[in-house]
Formats: structure tokens, sequence, C-alpha cells
């Protein structure tokens, strides 16, 4: 059974089981909104600038005003003061408001809110699955964290059915892109790589950290890769560095030397900064 939590509404805590938005707003009836999403450990979160910087980027990408950051700090801190918990999913939401019953976006404020669940702790090693869907790197969207996530819906399902707990994308070009909720890294040939931004993929937050802490590189990879990897590893704000243990039908050792290696240097740099 879920734990009741309390969400801030605009500015308000509220019960998140009341909490309410317009049936107007446009972030519900196009998806025209993004988010964040954030690791919290005992009321504290991680990575909180670099999350509000990608947060003013994914706005300005969709033509939102800049999101005030204080603003959003303090809804933040209410909600993680409101709800102690070990380990949380802490989501910000920001969409375009009131609008009118299609495309076009009315003239209102923009809907803030941030909301908190439980988390489990990831387990060490995960299935993954590709999926038939390609990302469209040259997409309006492409590279924001968007509140359009339909298609990742989908995928993921798609993955579930497979016995996986995450899928794997390719871009239109064929090149692999991302997963639904991370970003992906391979051994080839003891160097360890990760799609480049070109592709279409999110700047994960993680992904950046273990480039500048581990080392990694960003090339294009065909999708062909994941057949010929030494090891591969998903990262995301609540997996942090996760090995792959089978990709569709092929079984990998895992956690291998590279992964561990990540997952040990991501532990020690991310519990010494808070805000890297």
């Amino acid at each position: 059974m879920q734990i009741p939590t309390t969400s801030w509404v605009n500015g308000s805590l509220v019960d998140s089981h009341a909490a309410a938005v317009s049936v107007l707003d446009h972030g519900l009836t196009t998806g025209d909104g993004v988010f964040e999403t954030m690791k919290a450990v005992d009321g504290r979160a991680f990575a909180v600038t670099r999350h509000l910087d990608r947060l003013t980027r994914s706005a300005r990408g969709l033509g939102l005003p800049d999101p005030d950051h204080e603003l959003v700090r303090e809804g933040c801190e209410q909600v993680l003061a409101a709800n102690p918990m070990p380990l949380g999913r802490l989501r910000i939401t920001y969409t375009g408001g009131r609008s009118p019953l299609g495309s076009e976006r009315g003239d209102d404020t923009p809907t803030l809110v941030v909301a908190i669940a439980a988390a489990a702790q990831r387990p060490d090693a995960t299935a993954v699955a590709t999926v038939p869907w390609r990302r469209n790197e040259h997409s309006a969207v492409a590279g924001l964290k968007t509140t359009s996530y339909a298609e990742n819906v989908v995928a993921l399902a798609a993955a579930h059915r497979a016995g996986a707990s995450e899928a794997l994308l390719a871009n239109t070009a064929g090149l692999l892109c991302e997963g639904t909720g991370s970003n992906v890294f391979l051994v080839l040939g003891g160097r360890l790589v990760t799609p480049t931004l070109a592709s279409g993929c999110l700047a994960g937050i993680t992904r950046q950290l273990v480039i500048d802490w581990c080392g990694a590189e960003e090339v294009d990879l065909p999708l062909s890769a994941l057949q010929d990897a030494e090891e591969i590893l998903l990262t995301s704000t609540l997996r942090d560095v996760q090995a792959v243990s089978r990709v569709d039908d092929r079984d990998l050792p895992g956690p291998g030397p590279v992964t561990a290696k990540a997952m040990a240097v991501f532990t020690e740099r991310s519990g010494d900064d808070l805000d890297p």
C-alpha cells in the first residue's frame, strides 16, 4: 500500500490525493510541459542545481517562461520536510497552465507542481530489451525532458512483456540512442562509450557525471553494438549506475570490471557532494 504524501501545487502544500490542477491545463490536454526527477535520500535531494538548469533548458525549448529556481527550491524543501522517507523520487512538473482545448497555448501563468513518492533501491543488474520504435533526433522536442511520454509508456510496456525493466531505442538513422528513462553506456575494447547528444538522447544528469568522473567517451554507435559490447550499463537518477545482465536474448556477465568501477566511483563521488 502506497504511503499518503503531501505535494506542493502552485505555492501551497496539499494532500497528494486531493491535489488538483485545471482540466484545461495544457500539460494535461497536450503534454505541454517539462519535468525533472531527483533522487532524495533522507530528505536531501541530489544534484538540484543541475536538475533546475535542465528544467530551464527544457522550458525554453518549449517556449515556456523560465521557472523561478528559488520558488522551485522552496517547493522541494517543503515537500521533503513534509514527507520524511529514506529514499524518494522527487518530481518537479512545470506546464503551460490553463489553455484553450487545442495546441494553442493560453496566456495563463504556468502550473508548477512538486511531488514525491517512496522509491526502492535498484538491483545491481537488470535486463533490457530493444524495441522497434525509433527516437526522432530531428524532432522539435528532441533532447527535452517533456511530459509527452506516451511513446515511452508503450516502449516500456513492451520491454516488461519481454521480461526486461527497460527498453532501448535507436534513432531514425539506426544509431543507438537511449532508454525510456535512462542513458546507455557500452564497453567496447575496454573503452566506456555512450551515444552522443546528437543521437537525440536526453542529456542525463547521471550520464554527464559518469562521463566526467569515469572518463567515458561520446561516440556514434550502431544499434548492433549492443551485440558486440563486453559490458552494458544504464544510468539514471534512480538507477545511478546499473549493470545490464541481459539484452534481448544475449546474457552478459555483470557487473563487469568497468561497470563495477563506474558504480563504485559514482557512489563515492555522489556521496561526497550532493550538488556536484
